[in-house]
């Protein structure tokens, strides 16, 4: 077999409700989850055993220890009962512990690169039972289209199609890590709110959202304050929608129209705060 590519887009939490907590301190959630037109990529090609080389332009950001490819690889060989190899080269291009699940996307094009290269597959429970004990988000990452994602991210169900728009998401290269934010919430639980209904246009989408909201917003900007700043600068764009922070933060986005619009704001956003990562990019709306 030759080498070839998957991309591992950016998970996008359009919305993110809290509605509960299980006995071993788990929170329940209840997301809608759409993806982005950016990411990393992972190339794939046989080899005799299990390499990873990382680069890009934030390969720097991942921490050390095993990186999540490399697990997500042995979790799927222990499950398939294979002993294969492969050359894995990773292109980071996302910011990491940033709340657009980047290693979660690079763990489900693992997955699935890897059942490709292997020649083998799994029952849908059994992949995903693999995906859960790798992250949260892996399943989401792995169906890689918008869905209501409820529990702690193990129970999926398609989303309405969403329309046609553009997002901007700037980070101000601040690692949040996801544990803290959640233990600094406060206050009563979220009711659940599905968006039951495909919205027509990019505005009728803002309206959807704007009803609904991200519960961990506030505990996000009381540990790093900055969330304020980015959501602030969105904001202040011109025809932005909505802006909203994505997952435990810090990435934030833009929802806009159209590719002008967002690349417009992009370029505010980008001058005015050159050190932040900033990326104009379709929503994947099916």
């Amino acid at each position: 077999m030759t080498s070839f590519s998957v991309e591992a887009p950016a998970k996008i939490n359009l919305t993110l409700h809290v509605v509960g907590k299980r006995d071993d301190g788990y929170h329940l959630l209840d997301s809608l989850v759409a993806f982005a037109g950016v990411g990393d990529t992972l190339d794939f090609a046989p080899a005799d055993t299990l390499r990873l080389e990382v680069a890009g332009p934030t390969a720097d950001q991942i921490p050390e220890g095993e990186n999540i490819v490399i697990k997500a690889a042995r979790l799927l060989a222990a499950a398939a009962g294979v002993d294969k190899g492969a050359a894995i080269r990773l292109t980071k291009r996302l910011p990491v512990a940033a709340g657009i699940g980047g290693g979660s996307a690079d763990a489900a094009a693992a997955l699935k690169g890897l059942m490709r290269l292997w020649n083998v597959s799994l029952a849908p429970e059994a992949l995903t039972k693999v995906a859960l004990s790798i992250g949260a988000d892996v399943p989401v990452c792995l169906a890689g289209r918008p869905m209501r994602m409820m529990g702690v991210g193990e129970v999926l169900e398609p989303a309405p199609a969403l329309p046609p728009a553009w997002l901007l998401l700037v980070n101000p290269m601040v690692p949040l890590h996801t544990p803290p934010v959640f233990k600094a919430r406060t206050g009563p639980f979220s009711e659940a709110d599905p968006l039951t209904a495909a919205p027509s246009d990019a505005q009728a989408l803002a309206e959807a959202l704007a009803v609904r909201r991200n519960d961990l917003t506030p505990p996000a900007i009381l540990i790093e304050p900055v969330v304020g700043e980015v959501l602030a600068a969105i904001a202040a764009t011109a025809d932005c929608l909505l802006p909203r922070m994505s997952g435990s933060g810090a990435t934030c986005f833009g929802l806009y129209a159209g590719e002008a619009q967002a690349r417009a704001a992009a370029a505010r956003v980008a001058a005015a705060h050159p050190a932040w990562w900033v990326a104009p990019a379709p929503l994947l709306g099916r």
